[in-house]
């Protein structure tokens, strides 16, 4: 089987070309007119952002309606939107506008951030290096995310639902090739609802599920020990 290749990954960030918005009807034309790349910053790339500590909410929209518009409600509904569920991005854009457009129907006065605090677009480009590093049996990956940086972490388990297989991250899809004997740490990594962690939670929430789950006997077709 091939190694696990362990890659890593930083963001280059620059503004999109768009007005900041300063209230939720702006919020709501941009998000309209943005670009792909755009959306994807702010719902997807979050987590890897170093000032991402609102782990509640995922997404830069959710945190900006509730610290800067005060709108708990409208936060909780955009918070626990999951990106990764959406096919497109164009499909992400319509659920969002639905929603908010949702909570400007509810509203009698739209709500506006105080000066200083607008909503900045910006895009990213991500920058994937190899590290050399590399697993090359399973037993060994549990120990190897532990020591893995948090660009490792998203490029491997966020990132990776973007590209093929999409929805799959990069450690079930290895330890699927080494059979069913590994099945239950696939199933075990597979069930965890990563949408509240942060990526230094999540790595260590990766390393205690790979811990407890057990090998099969394939040949026994029992439990191994662990």
């Amino acid at each position: 089987m091939n190694p696990f290749e362990i890659k890593d990954c930083a963001l280059l960030t620059r503004m999109s070309g768009l007005p900041a918005a300063i209230n939720l009807r702006e919020l709501r034309d941009r998000i309209a007119s943005c670009s792909a790349d755009v959306l994807y910053h702010h719902f997807c790339e979050t987590p890897l952002a170093p000032s991402f500590d609102y782990p509640d909410y995922r997404n830069d929209f959710a945190v900006w309606v509730k610290h800067k518009l005060d709108d708990d409600i409208l936060a909780e509904r955009l918070g626990i939107i999951d990106p990764y569920s959406y096919p497109s991005m164009e499909k992400l854009r319509m659920a969002t506008l639905d929603i908010i457009d949702d909570r400007l129907s509810e509203l009698t006065m739209i709500p506006w951030a105080r000066p200083g605090h607008e909503f900045y677009f910006t895009e990213a480009s991500i920058v994937v290096f190899d590290t050399g590093e590399r697993v090359l049996h399973p037993k060994d990956l549990g120990t190897a995310i532990s020591a893995m940086t948090t660009g490792s972490i998203y490029y491997h388990f966020l990132e990776a639902r973007r590209r093929a297989p999409r929805g799959e991250d990069d450690f079930s899809s290895w330890l699927s090739c080494f059979g069913k004997a590994w099945g239950p740490h696939v199933r075990a990594i597979k069930m965890i609802d990563f949408t509240f962690y942060t990526l230094a939670e999540l790595r260590a929430e990766l390393v205690k599920v790979l811990k407890n789950a057990k090998v099969s006997d394939r040949r026994a077709g029992k439990k191994a020990k662990p």
